[in-house]
């Protein structure tokens, strides 16, 4: 098992720096940046934190392939790499329609984008000039004009998947997969539609992914630890609002969550009452929604996605309810794995 932290760009970018140098310095091996149009710039932040840090592995998590043309992404993150001496990850999913829809983007067969997007991405990262006529991205001779492994070489591609269909086009194509969920059975479900992915990549239907036993299962979750474990479950409360007020009735149903709990929590947030969150995000939603305790609760739970089949924890949004202390927590926990020095 390895630990990750995933960092929304809504504080200065100097002051997220500092929460990734403390994650490096308490074991995380990995930290992604989101990608949203409100907050900082994603890459001018990855920047920053290259040169904050000298380890810990830097990832774009994620950007999507329509706010950002192909090519773009590609002189990203390979900038990124070099500035970090190889040490950038990308991690690329559909999206939110919603922002888009705010944006006026048209977010077309996200299935196929992700696809041909993913190729293209390769060829422009191993240093090949491009052309690619797909039915949703074309490309006409381009390519990077500088070596885009840096001192690190290849740069893995993570893909964020929900789905069904994109779950199993992760494990053809990706390195890895990143998954929005803090439960088991978000993963007992979704890892089989991986692996059959991964076993249509063996038998040959793609090239360009890295090794089969080599791909890792991500769980993004919404994470929030404190030595006091009230505290730590109320910090969860609002991130576990958003998550239960977009949640389909498929999922709903699956943790035992009705569509009108949901609702309620969908119009307390509509209605910007988020200090009455509490009272209406259910204990059942924290459970379902989120890894959200002590130390020994929050083990617990790690404990059961690791035999789910998941091999990262990404511990995102809140981390807890004050930070800097929850990154030492989590580093205590990473040592009891002997992930850390």
């Amino acid at each position: 098992m390895q630990f990750g932290i995933e960092l929304v760009p809504n504080e200065p970018v100097f002051k997220i720096a500092s929460y990734v140098k403390l994650a490096e310095d308490n074991g995380f091996t990995h930290a992604w940046i989101t990608d949203h149009y409100n907050n900082r710039e994603l890459y001018s932040t990855l920047s920053v934190l290259c040169l904050a840090t000298g380890r810990i592995r830097i990832g774009a998590g994620v950007t999507n392939p329509y706010t950002r043309n192909v090519a773009v992404t590609a002189s990203g993150i390979c900038s990124v790499n070099e500035l970090s001496g190889g040490r950038a990850m990308l991690g690329i999913g559909p999206g939110d329609k919603a922002t888009f829809d705010a944006l006026g983007i048209s977010r077309e067969k996200p299935l196929e984008r992700i696809r041909e997007t993913v190729d293209v991405l390769r060829g422009f990262m191993t240093g090949k000039t491009v052309t690619y006529e797909g039915n949703q991205v074309k490309i006409s001779g381009a390519g990077l004009s500088f070596r885009p492994g840096g001192a690190g070489g290849r740069i893995p591609v993570y893909i964020g998947a929900q789905g069904p269909k994109m779950l199993e086009l992760a494990g053809m194509i990706g390195d890895g997969v990143l998954i929005n969920g803090s439960h088991p059975s978000d993963f007992i479900s979704a890892v089989p539609l991986i692996r059959k992915g991964i076993d249509a990549r063996d038998a040959g239907d793609h090239d360009g992914a890295g090794a089969a036993d080599d791909f890792d299962i991500a769980a993004y979750t919404c994470f929030s630890i404190d030595k006091n474990p009230e505290k730590a479950r109320a910090a969860a409360v609002p991130v576990v609002a958003f998550i239960a007020a977009g949640a389909p009735d498929a999922l709903l149903e699956k943790h035992g969550i009705s569509a009108s709990d949901r609702d309620a929590v969908a119009g307390y947030l509509k209605e910007g009452r988020f200090s009455d969150l509490k009272d209406i995000v259910t204990d059942r939603m924290i459970e379902a929604f989120s890894i959200a305790g002590d130390r020994d609760a929050c083990i617990e739970r790690i404990n059961e996605l690791e035999d789910c089949g998941v091999t990262r924890i990404i511990a995102g949004s809140p981390i807890g309810p004050d930070k800097e202390k929850s990154i030492k927590l989590i580093g205590d926990i990473i040592r009891s794995y002997g992930r850390a020095p």
